[in-house]
């Protein structure tokens, strides 16, 4: 069975014009033109890492050339694999299938894979909120968390801890939903999270969290939680699914794996170019600001 964790630190790079002309040219066109649109730098250098991390692990994990993969985006903006090899069956059963997740907020960009079960990974940096006191932001965010929830969020000693807890329960309630593929729809009061009295620290990977939906405690839902550094917290839900060629949540899963920090040279490792060079990607992309001014770091869908 196989498990993926990795990262890459988006906020911290600042591509050459040759870094990211190769990485445009080892992207899908309707990707690479995408990402052209968006306003700021920050955006487009996220969704830049997220695919390049898509495809290094179906490449290197799923066993498909890098210019085999060809990958799609469902109605709800998720990205999948559409069309993949099949493995053989002369050297016995086929392997579990891979479900995989990508989240990016703040200055990270991860990805999340496991075999033979569903998964989805949120992330949330603490920050301040842009327009609002703390207060007033978690009136607005109200429905979004059970008494309960807001009882734990709220009984922090300062205002920067429980906006630490609060983006902790948005990061655990994003990655069931995104492992379930539900979309914005759900109702997010149905999940309350019972955090662990064990401290989240760096370098430590926490799985005592607990579910309950719709007021029932879930058994067969694993929820992975750790600090990428002081400031980003990482939600991987792992839960049983239906779909074939999936197999039931086992009872105890291998200890989990920390992210594994990546580099823009091991982004590209089994990368080859789709496309010619377009100088124009450059230009494109260097005459966009950093981000806003002052950029509201709000919880939404990733």
């Amino acid at each position: 069975m196989g498990s993926v964790r990795w990262a890459f630190r988006c906020g911290s790079w600042t591509p050459s014009r040759s870094d990211w002309l190769v990485a445009a040219r080892c992207i899908q066109p309707e990707e690479r033109d995408r990402i052209g649109q968006f306003v700021f730098a920050k955006d487009a250098k996220s969704a830049m890492a997220g695919r390049l991390l898509l495809r290094r692990f179906v490449c290197e994990r799923m066993g498909i050339p890098w210019s085999e993969i060809k990958l799609e985006r469902s109605p709800r903006g998720k990205p999948y694999l559409a069309a993949p090899l099949k493995v053989s069956s002369d050297s016995g059963p086929e392997p579990p299938a891979w479900s995989f997740n990508l989240s990016h907020q703040g200055d990270y960009a991860v990805l999340a894979a496991e075999q033979g079960v569903q998964v989805g990974v949120d992330i949330m940096k603490t920050t301040l909120p842009g327009s609002s006191s703390v207060p007033e932001f978690f009136r607005i965010m109200t429905r979004q968390f059970t008494a309960y929830e807001w009882s734990v969020i709220q009984s922090a000693d300062s205002e920067q801890q429980q906006l630490a807890a609060f983006y902790r329960h948005w990061a655990l309630k994003e990655s069931f939903i995104k492992a379930i593929g539900t979309g914005l729809g759900f109702n997010l009061q149905r999940v309350e999270f019972h955090l662990s009295s064990v401290p989240l620290t760096q370098k430590s990977v926490l799985c005592q969290t607990k579910m309950h939906l719709d007021e029932e405690e879930e058994q067969d839902w694993i929820f992975e939680e750790s600090l990428l550094d002081a400031d980003h917290h990482v939600a991987v839900a792992l839960g049983p699914a239906d779909k074939a060629g999936f197999a039931p949540l086992r009872p105890s899963l291998p200890p989990p794996t920390s992210f594994t920090l990546l580099t823009f040279t091991d982004l590209i490792a089994s990368a080859s170019p789709l496309t010619e060079e377009d100088p124009t990607c450059w230009d494109r992309f260097n005459m966009k600001a950093e981000a806003p001014q002052r950029q509201k770091e709000t919880p939404t869908s990733k």
